[in-house]
């Protein structure tokens, strides 16, 4: 992918990423009115769920690992009511104020350096471990109370919408059917295909619909504009079921099908040597005697 579209890509993310972050900093700040709120705790938990998509999908590690690092403390919050007080609040702040600045830097005319960011990331460790342990101590005290009157054990663990990242990753290799076709653009496009299937590695369904999809999109044969309008919508088609709970009704449908066993059916290329001897040696090793036959007569006839 050429550096026009990596910057648009990127681009997507930080936008995507900043309107991420103002739902999370609205939500500490509110904090002690948001954790009566089951859905308003889910959204800053989906929130940094999907910079953390974002954000490996594109391998900035630093991004990922805060992202995910404040995404496990909104599942405590998700999965147990606890009394918020001004230390629990700040260490909070203190997370967002990290992944805020990461994201500033990658923003900046010099992006993100990576030294730079696993410096920021280290500084940060400790506050994240005390946010990690204050947590603990809220839930092993008075003050913490499971949600809907379940036993800690018993909870149920929370659903995570992966709604947002396949929304974004899907926008992304819309963006790149767009573009020219390369060999570079098709490797990029496979990559999204990966991410989409880490999103939900047990889905068998979802996993045996993205390999056809790759499987099609690695065929150099077939054009973008043929590829674009079926991958497109079976994929987001297949992350609706997802979303729904429906997982086991997504099956790979007839037209993709198709395209992906043109790919598996792509004719196989030998290298024949120049010398008459050579190369008919290497006939008779890759053809059986009817192939070897057709072959005489095309050459004969002067096909």
């Amino acid at each position: 992918m050429d550096a026009a579209n990596q910057q648009k890509i990127l681009g997507y993310f930080i936008e995507e990423a900043k309107e991420h972050l103002e739902t999370l900093e609205r939500g500490i700040l509110e904090l002690s009115s948001v954790i009566e709120d089951p859905e308003r705790v889910n959204e800053m938990f989906r929130a940094a769920h999907s910079i953390k998509g974002g954000a490996a999908m594109l391998g900035y590690g630093s991004i990922q690992k805060t992202a995910h690092r404040l995404e496990d403390a909104f599942k405590v919050l998700k999965e147990h009511t606890l009394s918020v007080d001004r230390k629990l609040e700040s260490l909070f702040l203190t997370g967002y104020d990290v992944l805020q600045d990461l994201i500033e830097h990658l923003q900046s005319p010099m992006g993100l350096q990576e030294e730079e960011a696993d410096a920021i990331v280290s500084r940060s460790e400790p506050k994240f471990i005390e946010l990690q342990d204050y947590l603990k101590q809220l839930l092993g005290g008075a003050v913490s109370a499971p949600r809907n009157g379940m036993p800690a054990a018993q909870t149920a663990p929370a659903k995570v919408s992966i709604a947002p990242q396949v929304k974004n990753l899907l926008m992304q290799m819309l963006q790149l059917f767009k573009q020219q076709d390369t060999p570079a653009s098709r490797q990029q496009l496979r990559k999204i295909c990966a991410g989409l299937a880490q999103l939900a590695p047990g889905e068998q369904g979802w996993q045996k619909l993205l390999k056809a999809a790759d499987a099609a999109i690695a065929n150099p044969r077939l054009p973008y504009r043929i590829l674009a309008p079926v991958v497109i919508k079976e994929l987001k088609q297949g992350g609706d079921l997802l979303e729904m709970g429906k997982g086991s009704q997504i099956a790979i449908p007839p037209e993709l099908q198709q395209l992906a066993v043109a790919h598996s059916q792509a004719p196989q290329q030998i290298t024949i040597a120049l010398d008459p001897q050579a190369a008919a040696k290497t006939l008779l090793k890759v053809f059986n005697k009817q192939q070897i036959s057709q072959i005489v007569q095309l050459l004969s006839s002067g096909s």
